[in-house]
């Protein structure tokens, strides 16, 4: 009976342990701005009464929702990230940036718009956080185009005490417009680009550009060109700098939108930064070992396939790392 009574024990315990694995505690939150409420979630491990560390997540450029997805493009890297970390204990933010998902009211309108838009909600973003007496410190965590917020929002901000880059870009914004465009520009005359080039130029050195022809009225209307030059002034090699705080630069080799060389300008920018070129890994953190976009999408399109194990490994260790 003894016996019988033990292995019912055993099954139950594992029972319990297996599906409280799936249990993550999952809160709503509102972050309210004067154009708009901008909505999040939070996930916060069992605190036993302790405060814990909290990682804010910052998705990248597009249509990018707080789980890493965008319309036509669900892989679920971010929100598998922030789950990787409720499980080893440290809470995380994601949220929907304005203007997508269900922060999609909140989105200014296009004339309007300025990168420091979004420099500021993560800040506010910070600044709710440090009222709430469960978290003990924040990090930041920016993807992509979120690098660049995220390194900047961290700057002078006494209660971010760690950052991490993911496969964030080392180079101005205009710079990678150019590269970018010159590969789409190839069959085309030497002068269109010479003509689309000289307006990136002029947008970077702050001035607005009149008379746009109607072939470049998609990239150079009028109303978004102040949100271009409030977005080309910024230097991430020179922000990066300015962080006094614990710094991690991360960067998959089989990313295909930023190379492996941008990490190195990062970390060459803040030679105290830790770097890992994890081999494999894409731009959405998972892993696939062919390097072109085209098959790529398998990737981008998977929400099943786990991230890298490397990648969380790293992140888990850095966050937990006493300064």
């Amino acid at each position: 009976m003894k016996r019988f009574c033990m292995i019912i024990l055993i099954v139950a315990t594992s029972i319990f342990n297996c599906f409280g694995q799936l249990i993550i505690n999952e809160e709503p939150i509102i972050l309210d701005t004067e154009s708009g409420k901008i909505y999040g979630t939070l996930r916060v491990p069992p605190t036993n009464n302790k405060s814990v560390p909290i990682a804010i997540l910052i998705a990248g450029s597009g249509p990018t929702d707080r789980n890493g997805n965008q319309p036509q493009m669900q892989n679920n890297s971010l929100k598998m990230l922030s789950e990787a970390l409720f499980y080893n204990g440290i809470a995380t933010l994601t949220f929907d940036k304005r203007g997508i998902g269900e922060s999609k009211d909140s989105m200014k309108s296009e004339a309007d718009l300025r990168f420091e838009n979004y420099i500021n909600d993560v800040k506010a973003w910070i600044k709710l956080l440090e009222a709430d007496k469960r978290f003990s410190e924040i990090s930041i965590i920016g993807h992509s185009e979120g690098s660049l917020i995220g390194m900047i929002a961290s700057q002078n901000t006494p209660s971010v005490t760690k950052y991490i880059s993911l496969a964030g870009v080392a180079e101005p914004a205009a710079n990678i417009l150019k590269e970018q465009l010159s590969k789409q520009l190839v069959t085309q005359p030497k002068s269109v680009q010479d003509l689309i080039f000289s307006y990136i130029d002029k947008l970077e050195n702050g001035e607005m550009i009149e008379d746009v022809p109607m072939s470049l009225n998609s990239l150079f209307r009028p109303s978004v060109q102040p949100y271009m030059i409030s977005w080309f002034k910024y230097d991430p090699q020179t922000e990066i700098k300015k962080l006094t705080i614990p710094v991690l630069i991360v960067q998959g080799a089989n990313d295909v939108q930023v190379t492996s060389q941008q990490a190195d300008l990062l970390q060459n920018a803040n030679q105290k930064a830790q770097k890992y070129i994890i081999e494999n890994m894409t731009h959405v953190l998972k892993d696939y070992d062919q390097t072109d976009m085209i098959s790529q999408q398998a990737v981008y399109t998977n929400p099943t396939l786990p991230l890298n194990k490397e990648l969380v490994e790293i992140i888990i260790d850095f966050l937990k790392k006493e300064k």
